[in-house]
């Protein structure tokens, strides 16, 4: 069985326990780290074409305005197949209620007919959201695994509560 991790994740300025700081690792990068030390997988980073400001307000003001205006930023890189794999990890912050624009646009683009997924969430207090809500509707075909939500100031302590989620 082989396994692919496709992500999105942000550093830098982050919204952190009510606090902006500054992240050397974005929250869902760290997690995708904990699932890659517990299985063997491949990883797909989706990043956006053109950056995303430094200022982690102004960020959220464009993810915002792209929701509200069904703009899906170009990713810089595009994968086009995952048949090679059998189960896809979906790693992400939950921006606005939803997975990143971006990510959208990565995953709408690809044929989940028969994988399984399972997708790991980060938050600072909305937990998943509508973020299966739209995965299901993103990877038609799939088994999609119940999500799991991870408090990005707690991503830190997560480990075990992703081994036991990998491995249910």
């Amino acid at each position: 069985m082989k396994s692919l991790i496709i992500y999105y994740s942000r550093r830098g300025e982050n919204y952190l326990n009510g606090d902006i700081v500054n992240l050397e690792k974005g929250n869902a990068e760290i997690i995708v780290d904990y699932i890659k030390g517990f299985i063997d997988a491949d990883t797909f980073q989706v990043e956006t074409e053109e950056d995303y400001p430094e200022s982690y307000m102004e960020t959220i003001d464009i993810a915002k305005e792209e929701q509200e205006k069904n703009i899906y930023p170009e990713p810089k890189e595009s994968l086009d197949d995952i048949s090679k794999y059998d189960t896809i990890y979906i790693a992400s912050p939950n921006w606005w209620g939803t997975l990143p624009m971006v990510l959208q646009r990565q995953l709408d683009k690809l044929d989940f007919t028969g994988k399984t997924v399972k997708t790991v969430i980060t938050h600072e207090g909305s937990g998943l959201g509508n973020c299966m809500k739209d995965i299901k509707k993103l990877c038609k075909g799939a088994d999609i695994k119940k999500g799991l939500e991870i408090k990005g100031s707690a991503v830190n302590d997560s480990k075990d509560r992703i081994k036991a989620w990998i491995e249910h």
